[in-house]
């Protein structure tokens, strides 16, 4: 995983000109995300987890809500409590970002492997069942 720290980021949008067809599918199936197995490896990420965010969008989401930089007080995941109950794709509103926020703090709060595996089960039924917010 690498960090970009130039502030060059554009998120995917839903219809992104920027993703191929090829691209649409490995996004929606999210066989895009495999490769962070090898940080998992690594040991700089971990299967559940709140989902990593560029260092731009961390910067700003902490101005504007009160403890967020709490959410890295555990490793990010491949997978985390919002991605697993949908919420997924780009954050067009403020609030969608806060909702995350406590989404990731209700997990870092609850964690169990218990807790994880339930997870795991959630997102791989989403990405099964062709979950409408991946793309």
């Amino acid at each position: 995983m690498s960090i970009n720290e130039v502030d060059n980021f554009k998120q995917a949008t839903r219809n992104d000109p920027r993703v191929t067809k090829i691209g649409r599918i490995l996004r929606k199936t999210s066989i895009d995300e495999l490769p962070q197995v090898f940080n998992v490896i690594y040991g700089n990420m971990s299967l559940v987890g709140p989902r990593p965010l560029v260092l731009s969008q961390n910067a700003e989401n902490a101005k504007f809500i009160e403890g967020y930089k709490n959410r890295h007080l555990v490793k990010p995941g491949i997978t985390g409590l919002a991605q697993a109950k949908g919420y997924r794709g780009e954050t067009e509103l403020p609030n969608s970002i806060y909702f995350r926020y406590k989404l990731d703090m209700y997990y870092i709060r609850n964690w169990s492997v218990t807790f994880d595996l339930k997870l795991i089960w959630m997102t791989a039924k989403n990405i099964f069942a062709g979950d409408e917010n991946a793309y």
